[in-house]
């Protein structure tokens, strides 16, 4: 058995506010987003080897549409995009202990990629600047720079220039991912279809930015916003239903996170969250998780 000489730790986003706007000529949207990183996390555990060798193991509610091992995987792209910048091959061994939900809107791919530029560089000493990770991240999807940065930021662009920003909280989540994934390509073709006349400049973030500074965890919940969430609910109505219940067993608010399924609740305390967690579970919802934000972007725990 491989004795791994390092794990890095990725944690699942969530979109506090996500405002899109119409397509720009490249295909992607312009956003105006705020994300926040929240303790559901990924482990990937890396030692030397002779070449790049990847295993798995992931939660029993990860569904494994889609994941794969193979060159397609997006820790392996993660790797060769730093063999690309280093000129040179950097083999390894890696396990990956999945928790974060797969197309569910909480960047569980993306989580992944942070984490394997992350390993690379520190198992081989590469020493590659925070600016060059970022740059390989963004490269490597929209959502992965955030990966990296964690806590609180402000997401532009498509969603890779990202900044952090002033959060009072921490705050308490419940989050209820689906069985079935969610293509995210999918939900921006029906948000495309059902909004034709999307502006071209997204809804700013604004207004959560200020909820987020004053600490005050009912203007938080007021403030929460997501494009895709009338979209996503339009391809799956049982997440409008979730939503519903999920308020009514004491959420403040409950939002969509990002492209979807998952489905998160903003609650008023430790204990509002335990409580909102057990009446979904009772409503016959077999995975639900409790998770406080933020926390800490990609990083060593061992």
């Amino acid at each position: 058995m491989v004795t791994h000489d390092l794990t890095v730790r990725a944690p699942a986003k969530i979109n506090l506010h996500l405002g899109v706007g119409r397509a720009r000529e490249d295909g992607f949207h312009p956003l105006d987003t705020v994300y926040q990183a929240i303790s559901i996390y990924d482990d990937l555990a890396v030692a030397e080897a002779a070449d790049v060798q990847l295993s798995m193991r992931v939660a029993d509610y990860v569904d494994l549409a889609g994941l794969t091992d193979g060159d397609d995987n997006i820790i392996r792209k993660a790797v060769a995009a730093m063999e690309r910048h280093h000129g040179r091959e950097l083999p390894l061994d890696l396990v990956l202990d999945k928790s974060i939900p797969l197309a569910g809107g909480m960047a569980g791919g993306s989580a992944d990629a942070a984490a394997a530029l992350v390993a690379v560089d520190r198992l081989h000493d590469l020493e590659t600047s925070d600016d060059d990770l970022l740059a390989l991240a963004a490269e490597l999807g929209s959502d992965v720079p955030f990966s990296l940065v964690g806590g609180t930021a402000r997401g532009v662009g498509r969603g890779e220039i990202v900044t952090p920003v002033d959060d009072a909280g921490p705050w308490w989540w419940v989050a209820v991912p689906s069985a079935e994934g969610l293509s995210t390509p999918a939900v921006y073709r029906h948000f495309d279809a059902m909004r034709p006349d999307a502006p071209e400049v997204p809804l700013s973030a604004d207004l959560l930015l200020e909820a987020l500074a004053t600490g005050e965890v009912v203007r938080v919940a007021r403030a929460l916003h997501n494009d895709l969430q009338e979209p996503a609910i339009d391809l799956r109505p049982e997440l409008g239903d979730l939503i519903d219940l999920g308020e009514s067993e004491g959420a403040l608010r409950g939002i969509v996170s990002g492209s979807g399924p998952t489905v998160v609740f903003l609650c008023d305390s430790a204990d509002g969250a335990h409580a909102t967690g057990i009446g979904l579970a009772a409503a016959g919802h077999r995975v639900v998780l409790t998770a406080t934000g933020p926390v800490a972007g990609v990083h060593v725990v061992g």
